[in-house]
């Protein structure tokens, strides 16, 4: 039986990095006695994978891991028994079963979104209504938004303009704050810092991410319809 967890990290947990988190998921599932299943062969592991591993310092009210099991409780009991095994920082909000031909979220990620704010001495010489305007400009005026990437075999140019779904700028107790729906998977892969230190370019000015928070909201797989649909809603809850 196939179940797609979903999950919260906040709090210091931010900094705990991708393989650290696997294993202490590796271990929250012993403890909280999830009869999780295991690969066969001479070295047996929980069947367990994540949609789309989370940079250290980011937090998330959207983060997905898929496992196998033998059998399992209801989504209600599970989530309970594992929220009681969570440290401080993580807590699990989901737990449904999955069809059983459905692919693994690692593998369908299409995209993700994000909120991006600033910390103390991340001001920038503009009001929020001058930024919206330099963000029009910036996005939607331009047919594309051409940068070079620093990649393993050199650089390269691209256009980012095709990899982002959605950019705006909204206001939250006095400060600007960024939102970005962006393309993310194996094949496209973009973080929101590249798209924000392209707009700072624009601006004039240096992007600083040391003086920025990134928050992610949700992970999307495509759908038929050329839109988004959020991996929570690809299962059924189990009663």
């Amino acid at each position: 039986m196939k179940i797609r967890i979903k999950f919260k990290k906040y709090g210091v947990m931010k900094f705990i990095g991708h393989l650290d988190i696997m294993r202490y998921f590796q271990k929250a599932m012993r403890r909280a006695e999830i009869d999780i299943a295991y690969s066969e062969g001479f070295s047996p592991h929980q069947i367990m994978s994540f949609a789309a591993p989370l940079g250290v310092g980011i937090t998330s009210d959207g983060e997905y891991l898929d496992i196998e099991v033998n059998a399992t409780k209801s989504s209600a009991e599970s989530i309970r028994a594992l929220n009681q095994t969570m440290v401080e920082g993580i807590e699990v909000v989901s737990y449904v079963k999955l069809d059983d031909h459905a692919k693994t979220a690692m593998s369908i990620v299409a995209a993700a979104d994000y909120y991006v704010y600033g910390k103390s001495g991340s001001e920038l010489p503009y009001s929020l209504d001058e930024l919206k305007v330099k963000q029009k400009e910036f996005y939607e005026d331009k047919e594309e938004i051409l940068i070079t990437k620093k990649t393993k075999k050199g650089q390269k140019t691209m256009d980012l303009k095709r990899l982002i779904y959605d950019f705006s700028i909204d206001e939250r107790e006095g400060k600007p704050v960024f939102y970005l729906k962006v393309c993310t998977g194996s094949t496209d892969n973009v973080k929101p810092e590249l798209v924000l230190e392209a707009f700072y370019e624009f601006l004039g000015s240096m992007f600083d991410a040391s003086l920025f928070q990134v928050h992610r909201l949700e992970v999307y797989a495509a759908d038929e319809n050329n839109g988004f649909r959020p991996l929570s809603e690809m299962g059924e809850e189990i009663a």
